[in-house]
């Protein structure tokens, strides 16, 4: 197998009410099943996801954790006002959004934007992967995946990876389980994040400074799927461990 990725050339400043699909499609000649991954940030400028953080007004909650975290309350606002539960408070905020992600801050930004603003993630980045997969589609009749990627931190590691936080056109895992290695035994835990590992590799191409290649090609991997939505890569609360002791943890402290 080779895979090969590629950054999309020239991509503009991007602004609320541009067309993503459209400025990729001009600028790359996409084929049948390539996978499309699109940095959130540049999502969420052409869906108008920007706040001035000069129009918020911190609550007494936002600036209680902001005094204890050592961060600016009004994003400490916008955090809370993008989650659907805080996890842990301090030493950073951990929370779910309301599409099921756990992350850092909810995904509030404040780098690759001008002024005193800040950029929220897309509302709900299955749906915006979506409709630039049908957008593609509608502009060149290729059929594409697209997975829509945040950066993210991991438990029990330093640095940052991406990660798939929206997609379409692709399923989020390859399960293994059921078949065998090298040696005839049975496979049991190997369910392969692969949209994920999609988002990391992008990531290299990236970049987290000033860059500017946010779109990245990759041709050869062939994921296409009738699939929407990354939700089936979440636990289930039930199955949550991690998560559980956490929350557990952040309570006991609390008292």
């Amino acid at each position: 197998m080779n895979i090969s990725l590629f950054t999309v050339p020239d991509i503009p400043l991007i602004h609320e009410g541009d067309d993503i699909a459209a400025i990729v499609c001009e600028r790359f000649d996409l084929q049948d099943h390539d996978i499309v991954v699109v940095v959130s940030t540049i999502v969420a400028k052409a869906e108008g996801r920007i706040i001035e953080l000069l129009d918020v007004v911190p609550s007494d909650s936002a600036l209680s954790i902001a005094g204890q975290n050592d961060r600016d309350p009004r994003l400490v606002q916008m955090v809370l006002d993008e989650s659907k539960e805080i996890i842990l408070k301090f030493p950073f905020l951990l929370v779910e959004t309301e599409n099921g992600n756990v992350c850092v801050n909810a995904g509030v930004d404040g780098s690759n934007i001008d002024g005193d603003r800040i950029v929220l993630l897309p509302e709900d980045s299955d749906q915006s992967a979506k409709a630039i997969r049908e957008a593609v589609f509608a502009r060149t009749a290729r059929k594409v995946s697209v997975i829509v990627t945040d950066t993210n931190g991991r438990a029990f590691r330093d640095g940052q990876t991406g990660v798939a936080i929206g997609i379409s056109g692709i399923t989020p895992t390859r399960d293994w389980r059921g078949q065998c290695d090298l040696f005839g035994k049975m496979l049991e835990v190997a369910n392969e994040a692969i949209v994920d590992e999609i988002a990391g590799a992008a990531n290299l191409l990236f970049g987290e400074g000033g860059d500017g290649t946010p779109v990245v090609v990759v041709r050869g991997l062939d994921c296409y799927a009738k699939h929407e939505g990354l939700q089936p890569i979440y636990f289930p609360r039930s199955e949550d461990v991690i998560r559980d002791a956490i929350t557990r943890a952040s309570k006991q402290e609390t008292r």
